[in-house]
């Protein structure tokens, strides 16, 4: 599931939900409701932590285990 994935990227890169969530200009709330699965992470959001941890937007959203981009 995309959020599992989301925790297993942050905890990767040693980061806190409140850093992510200040790269994606939004409360550590509302992140933590993406980890969770209480709310979908939204598209450009995605795009934009895929860019940041430098991996595939497939890689986050469970479609491939291939993690580095082409």
């Amino acid at each position: 599931m995309v959020q599992t994935r989301l925790k297993e990227l942050r905890l990767e890169h040693n980061k806190k939900q409140i850093e992510i969530a200040s790269i994606l200009k939004v409360q550590q709330n509302t992140y933590s409701q993406y980890e969770t699965g209480k709310n979908e992470i939204p598209l450009e959001f995605l795009i934009k932590l895929a860019k940041f941890y430098n991996v595939t937007t497939d890689y986050i959203l469970m479609l491939s285990d291939i993690d580095m981009p082409y």
